[in-house]
């Protein structure tokens, strides 16, 4: 079992390179950085990079959401996204009408990984994030 993570542990700038492959259809490389930095009583998300949809021309992007001391994850507007499970573990997100199960891999800490299963109507796909301390 890993050491439960703080919100401080998170602090500072990241690598990331993420996968995303759907059922159907083309996937996507996105590669980038996050940077998490203080703001009031918690962290401010900032990620920025290269997306690269197959067939496609590569397109910049980036997203952006607050996170709180007890590692509550907030979209921008304030809205609860979900929780950040301190030891690694299982996390969800229902955003009507799809389902998105996420877990959280911390055993080689200090690179962790994210994944995404999400599935609705209209979505049916896997996101999987690899961070790496820069």
């Amino acid at each position: 079992m890993t050491d439960p993570r703080q919100l401080a542990d998170f602090e500072g700038s990241w690598s990331l390179y993420r996968r995303i492959t759907p059922q159907r259809g083309p996937g996507a490389i996105f590669e980038g950085t996050a940077v998490w930095s203080r703001f009031k009583d918690g962290l401010d998300y900032l990620e920025q990079g290269v997306m690269q949809l197959e067939g496609q021309p590569a397109m910049q992007a980036e997203r952006r959401y607050l996170w709180s001391d007890d590692l509550s994850v907030f979209f921008e507007d304030g809205r609860f996204f979900h929780a950040v499970p301190a030891q690694g573990g299982e996390t969800d997100h229902w955003c009507d009408p799809d389902m998105y199960k996420g877990s959280y891999d911390f055993t080689q800490w200090p690179q962790f990984e994210v994944k995404w299963r999400v599935i609705g109507p209209r979505k049916d796909y896997l996101s999987q994030t690899l961070y790496t301390r820069s």
